[in-house]
């Protein structure tokens, strides 16, 4: 919290005249604004269109007691709700607490006599209506910070507009600051020069720990619940909140210790389980289930000779010895050639969260909202790291980023392209993004040189050697021996056939014996690969051109085989 504390206060201090908090958690977003002015020693005052404008705390929770001022007078120290002490030296621009309660009688008089009485009794007279606050914020001289809620619902009325176009012209003459939180907000293009955005980081691990603590200590209150859980554990379901905002990872612990009653083993997997479900419900990331490893994948030995030369290496120990995380890797080629089992894999192998993007949910109707929930998706990926972003088919997102896109869509895939380049070669946390592709030819080639990724692979169709092993895996899969089968001829057979055509040889296989009370046999292989037109057939001139283009622009991810396979 100690980050964006203070950002806020250099926001407020440098006179920024509107701040936007884009949020769905409002009671941190207001208790962070009352932490941030109770340490400058400013008043703080909250509007909603049900209570109209009023003093900070008297009709919300209220802040612990400010303690006593020290024995030195210019020092002034303060409890925050993390029980920490904090000194701050009194500037110009940080008052003492009695001249605060004198900008507070002096708001109560910039608005009149009838309003004071009002405020005494709730809200200030006559500010329940948009226009009329911001007409009273307009009046006001006085150094304060003005929360507004949900004001997102209000910026269609071009008065309301014009109005916070006034006050934040006023306000950036000295230190005075309207705040407006809102879950999400499309702002007119008359306020872009007065307005800062702020986004509340997502907790670290030091806070998860705390959230854990304070999740049971008041549960605790309420039922009877066991503490079997150790300090190992307490580390394990912190880890597994990684990603969440604070209110859905209280969430996701107290429903945890309200159904076990206890904080044991098994409320670290439920923790686990309500944060899937929330990025479900997020609409761009899904949790992904790594149960594979790179020994369900057959062949493709130069890309897991790659990988396994950088597991590990976003750990403190490869930091000290020089490395930096791996970026992340496109693996390109013919479809359905494992290409994605690489990414659920690769997740499996390393052990690290898998989160997939909805490249579709990101796009949104509104201008500058598909940019917004692009930010959203870097935020909660780096989150979880160390993880794995598993972008699908990377072509459908950025294929119509050229120079012509601006006349499609308005500069929409454009701008989305320089967001995503600009994190991929400016983050720090360890995010893994495995990309796929099946057609490279159309991704912009920024996207694709050295420093964005760090390496970029061609999966062709497999070798008789890779033929070979996917049949073992796939037949040792469905509980067969692969001994009892005639491997070699059955590989042959499949000569130009990719993995996923195996695997569906395989199970027509099964269900032609099954029908016929058979035991599967190697000739009911050749049977089902003989029904069968594969891709390399119907699609010979597509994967030429493709082998062609990678031949010298990519790195192949299989051996060389004397029988590879050929289309």
């Amino acid at each position: 919290m100690t980050d964006g504390l203070d950002r806020l206060k250099v926001l407020i201090n440098s006179s920024t005249p509107i701040v936007v908090m884009e949020t769905s958690e409002e009671m941190r977003a207001v208790n962070l604004v009352r932490a941030a002015c109770s340490e400058l020693n400013m008043a703080t005052f909250e509007w909603s269109i049900a209570d109209g404008l009023l003093r900070s705390g008297s009709n919300s929770p209220v802040e612990p007691p400010r303690l006593s001022p020290p024995v030195h007078p210019e020092l002034t120290t303060v409890w925050n709700q993390g029980s920490r002490n904090l000194t701050q030296p009194r500037t110009a621009l940080s008052p003492t607490s009695g001249e605060a309660d004198r900008l507070t009688r002096a708001v109560m008089s910039a608005v009149g006599a009838d309003n004071a009485t009002a405020a005494a009794s709730g809200s200030i007279y006559n500010t329940r209506e948009p226009v009329q606050v911001l007409a009273n914020l307009e009046s006001m001289t006085i150094e304060a910070v003005f929360i507004l809620k949900d004001f997102h619902r209000h910026m269609d009325d071009p008065i309301v507009v014009r109005r916070l176009r006034d006050v934040g012209q006023k306000f950036s003459t000295n230190r005075r600051t309207v705040i407006i939180t809102a879950p999400e907000i499309t702002l007119p293009p008359e306020l872009a020069t007065l307005v800062e955005f702020f986004d509340l980081p997502l907790p670290d691990r030091d806070r998860l720990h705390e959230i854990v603590h304070d999740s049971f200590k008041r549960l605790s209150k309420t039922y009877a619940l066991k503490l079997e859980l150790d300090a190992a554990g307490v580390e394990a379901m912190s880890a597994n909140l990684r990603g969440l905002t604070e209110e859905e990872a209280e969430r996701a612990i107290s429903q945890a210790l309200v159904q076990r009653y206890a904080l044991c083993p098994e409320t670290v997997s439920d923790v686990l389980e309500a944060k899937k479900q929330l990025l479900r419900h997020s609409g761009m990331l899904e949790f992904i289930e790594a149960s594979d490893n790179m020994a369900n994948v057959g062949g493709l030995e130069n890309l897991k000779r790659w990988l396994a030369q950088r597991r590990g290496a976003w750990e403190d120990s490869a930091r000290e010895f020089g490395l930096e995380p791996p970026r992340g890797m496109i693996v390109l080629g013919v479809q359905g050639c494992g290409k994605s089992l690489c990414a659920r894999a690769l997740a499996g192998e390393w052990k690290l969260p898998l989160v997939k993007f909805d490249t579709s949910a990101v796009y949104d109707k509104y201008i500058g909202e598909t940019e917004k929930r692009i930010r959203k998706v870097f935020q909660v990926a780096e989150g979880l790291a160390p993880c794995i972003l598993w972008i699908d088919e990377l072509e459908k997102v950025f294929a119509g980023s050229g120079p012509d896109s601006a006349s499609a869509d308005a500069g929409v895939s454009s701008r989305l392209l320089a967001s995503f380049l600009s994190w991929m070669q400016d983050r720090k946390a360890p995010v893994f993004v495995a990309a796929t592709c099946n057609n490279v030819t159309v991704l912009p080639p920024e996207l694709i040189r050295k420093g964005r990724f760090d390496e970029l692979f061609f999966v062709d169709l497999p070798n008789q050697s890779e033929r070979k092993q996917i049949f073992s895996i796939q037949l040792a899969k469905r509980k067969r021996n692969p001994v009892e089968f005639d491997l070699d001829k059955v590989a042959a057979a499949a000569n130009g056939y990719s993995g996923a055509e195996i695997d569906a040889a395989v199970q027509g296989a099964l269900y032609a014996a099954y029908s016929e009370k058979k035991a599967l046999s190697s000739q009911s292989l050749l049977d089902a690969l003989s029904q069968t037109v594969p891709l390399s057939v119907t699609r010979a001139e597509e994967i030429a051109a493709l082998r062609k283009w990678a031949k010298t622009r990519a790195v192949l991810a299989s051996t060389q085989d004397s029988t590879s396979a050929t289309a």
